[in-house]
């Protein structure tokens, strides 16, 4: 750039305009690919630019799928013949067969268009044009191969060391932007993956735990009713009605992504003491709580992370396990929070956990989420105890304030 700054100083003023106008030009590009979120209409300023800066009447984009075929990604001002008939811009072409061959990696091009010749008399005489190479940012082999950007004339025109030059720094800034816009669809992709884990996991944790506790007791209020016992009966559909109102408002919670109620209005220590109470009142088991209040507050993820893994523990050392006791310990120290959760249940072999038992791999997730740790140790007729330590130096730091 220092030595391009140089020859533009020398040059006389016609020189001197030119390299002007070629500066200004790359510098509007520059800022369509920049300001542009969507693609197509950021590759169609550019078309349009270079058109301008070559005196060229139209140009258009390919870019590479994964297979690798080619797709139309861009264009500007075509021919009618390819505006009326979208199918003749399909499939190979010279210009995509040179590239893929390897045959235009380090320079642009003026070829005679194979989709052109066919229909000169229709295409305003458009018979050539130059193509530029896209790559991925890297070096030698390692560039991605990106698409190739065309721009047309009716005469094959002879490409300067400058106009390759310039072409070449257009084709570097597309390529840049082709590759951002790309990793951005990525990004939203691995986005909408993880949001739809975390829903999975909000449902499974929530919904499904809560559907198992009202089913426990309308079992309860049918086997009262069959034993002419109406008003226990009833006692037993109205702890059903509170539990389903209250697993609709953590659906509800869920999907907004909001914190668990009970952390809402209650310290961790206070809102584990309350599970671990449901727990008793539900499925008769014992259950001993070993933890003391945190001296700060906590980041609301780690809050969150440790709540559910509880959550689940417990609800599988009931429901799966056949607990009659269960120990819940939580330690927090400057750095870290654990959590210890044993059961004295019929236990079970990790490596041979069936498929649909997602609640351990749910657990697990949730800890390596906030960059922590998972440990589940277990046998036939031993029990399970389940370990989690989670780092208090998550990027979420939001704090559950009281």
């Amino acid at each position: 750039m220092q030595g391009y700054h140089r020859r533009m100083m020398a040059s006389p003023t016609a020189e001197l305009e030119r390299y002007n106008r070629e500066l200004s030009i790359l510098n509007t590009i520059a800022g369509a690919l920049n300001r542009q979120a969507d693609l197509r209409r950021a590759l169609q300023a550019t078309l349009a630019q270079v058109a301008d800066l070559f005196g060229l009447e139209t140009g258009w984009v390919w870019l590479m799928r994964d297979d690798p075929s080619a797709y139309l990604a861009a264009a500007q001002n075509l021919p009618r013949p390819f505006v009326d008939e979208p199918a003749r811009m399909e499939g190979s072409c010279y210009c995509l067969d040179a590239f893929l061959a390897g045959e235009i990696d380090h320079d642009a091009r003026v070829i005679t268009c194979t989709r052109l010749k066919h229909i000169v008399a229709l295409a305003d005489g458009l018979r050539y044009h130059a193509s530029i190479p896209l790559f991925a940012q890297g070096e030698g082999a390692q560039r991605r191969r990106l698409g190739v950007l065309n721009v047309a004339s009716a005469e094959q025109r002879e490409l300067t060391a400058d106009d390759l030059r310039l072409l070449h720094t257009i084709g570097d800034m597309v390529g840049i932007a082709v590759e951002r816009a790309q990793l951005f669809e990525r990004s939203a992709e691995l986005g909408a993956l993880e949001e739809r884990n975390r829903l999975a996991r909000e449902i499974h944790d929530t919904l499904a735990q809560g559907l198992a506790a009202i089913t426990m007791q309308l079992e309860t209020a049918d086997a009262l009713m069959a034993g002419d016992k109406p008003a226990q009966a009833r006692a037993a559909i109205r702890r059903a009605l509170r539990l389903a109102r209250a697993n609709l408002e953590e659906a509800r919670r869920s999907v907004l992504d909001l914190r668990a109620a009970p952390l809402e209005e209650h310290t961790l220590r206070e809102a584990l003491t309350a599970l671990l109470q449901e727990h008793v009142a539900h499925w008769q088991i014992e259950a001993q709580f070993d933890g003391a209040e945190a001296q700060r507050p906590l980041p609301a993820r780690v809050e969150v992370a440790l709540y559910r893994i509880a959550q689940e523990a417990l609800s599988n050392a009931a429901r799966h396990a056949q607990a009659r006791r269960v120990t819940l310990r939580l330690t927090i120290t400057p750095d870290h929070a654990a959590m210890i959760i044993e059961d004295d249940g019929v236990g079970f072999d990790p490596s041979q956990l069936p498929p649909d038992r997602c609640g351990l791999i749910g657990m697990s997730e949730r800890a390596r989420l906030v960059g922590g740790s998972f440990d589940v140790r277990s046998s036939p007729g031993a029990g399970t105890r389940i370990e989690v330590k989670l780092p208090l130096d998550v990027a979420d730091s939001r704090a559950h304030r009281r």
